[in-house]
């Protein structure tokens, strides 16, 4: 054997050594990361852009029915309806930050909270998604109302609606004073009719402004929902017709696009057009002047969605993972209420909400309402 065949036979030797010690330190790693994986109550899964899992803690495993080293298991199947309600973005920019409420009946009922958060890993599309359960958190209600902080917001509310109450109280009797003037007046039909409609319209406002500032008083104890046959598309369009001449104004343009056939629902006409108003004064508002938003409506088997596009400022992933936390608000003249109105609204009709956003890009909201709710009405 050459004196450079020997020098290379202990160069190999070194390397096998140093790969040795590589993998065994990697392996230790490895079990150190699993141990503290396992060790926290938060689900924590990996999923690719298909919603195949490829990695699952302990604790996740327990939260959707998952055996544990099961491989190839789509997240989808193990929620249904997870899919469907997800924000879709379209294929030029669907990885989005998300942040929804979940319902889970396997293995067991409780309600998760789901952060999900794109990453790229050897440019493939990958999915870092926390679920926390929030089943004590939900019922819990009870409790928050006695809070000390929440308290004074209500008493502060108290005093505000006392201020706003008493002009919108003249508003609403100098419009009645009006409308008997205008009965006196001579005008052809056309004319009465739009004064007519315009009229309405402010007294409708009045009346839903004066709405508003009950539920805010009541956004901790809000009243029981009015449940009746309720036409969603229908409630849709009027917030929009109370909203056009703002939209126009603000040169937004709406797309509605109503994919399927919508069945009604039992809910509160009153209380989901606060719902859908706040979501569309928000993306307003994100939009400034200038933009679009799309509304999409479609129903399947089991739920209707209701997605809502805007083009805006979009939010950034911490904020989005917080965005349903009381008091909590991007905006410099906000409350912190107006998410937490919406969500509770959307609970006591069964319905569930998510949130996705980009920045630069835009934000979809998305509501799902089970069918099954309308079994109340047969």
């Amino acid at each position: 054997m050459s004196s450079l065949d020997k020098v290379l036979g202990r160069l190999d030797d070194l390397d096998s050594v140093n790969l040795t010690i590589l993998v065994q330190r990697l392996a230790r790693e490895r079990r150190l990361l699993e141990t503290v994986f396992n060790a926290v109550h938060e689900g924590i899964l990996v999923t690719n852009a298909l919603g195949y899992i490829e990695y699952s803690n302990q604790a996740a495993n327990n939260m959707i029915g998952l055996k544990s080293g099961k491989s190839s298991a789509s997240l989808f199947k193990l929620v249904p309806g997870l899919r469907h309600s997800l924000p879709i973005w379209g294929e030029e920019s669907n990885a989005t930050a998300v942040s929804r409420e979940i319902e889970l009946n396997y293995p067991e009922h409780r309600f998760v909270r789901l952060y999900m958060v794109p990453f790229t890993e050897d440019n493939e599309q990958l999915f870092a998604i926390i679920l926390t359960d929030v089943t004590a958190d939900k019922f819990s209600t009870a409790e928050l109302i006695e809070n000390e902080k929440t308290s004074s917001i209500v008493l502060l509310a108290g005093s505000v609606a006392h201020e706003i109450g008493n002009p919108l109280n003249s508003i609403s009797i100098q419009l009645q004073l009006l409308q008997r003037q205008v009965q006196k007046l001579s005008l052809d039909a056309e004319a009465r009719k739009k004064m007519d409609l315009s009229l309405a319209i402010c007294s409708d406002e009045i009346s839903r402004l004066d709405g508003i500032i009950q539920n805010f008083l009541k956004a901790i104890r809000p009243n029981e929902p009015d449940f009746k046959e309720t036409d969603l598309v229908q409630v849709l369009e009027d917030v929009l017709h109370i909203q056009k001449q703002e939209l126009e104004n603000l040169s937004i343009s709406v797309n509605v696009e109503v994919v399927s056939e919508i069945p009604k629902i039992v809910g509160d006409p009153n209380q989901l057009k606060q719902v859908f108003f706040n979501i569309i004064k928000n993306a307003m508002e994100a939009m400034r002047e200038g933009g679009s938003m799309k509304i999409q409506c479609h129903a399947d088997d089991q739920n209707i969605y209701l997605h809502f596009a805007d083009s805006g400022k979009g939010i950034s992933q911490e904020d989005v993972a917080r965005i349903f936390q009381p008091y909590f608000t991007t905006k410099n003249d906000g409350n912190g209420l107006g998410m937490l109105i919406v969500r509770r609204i959307l609970r006591a009709h069964g319905a569930q909400i998510s949130i996705g956003s980009q920045k630069d890009v835009g934000t979809v909201v998305s509501i799902e309402f089970p069918l099954h709710r309308i079994r109340l009405l047969e």
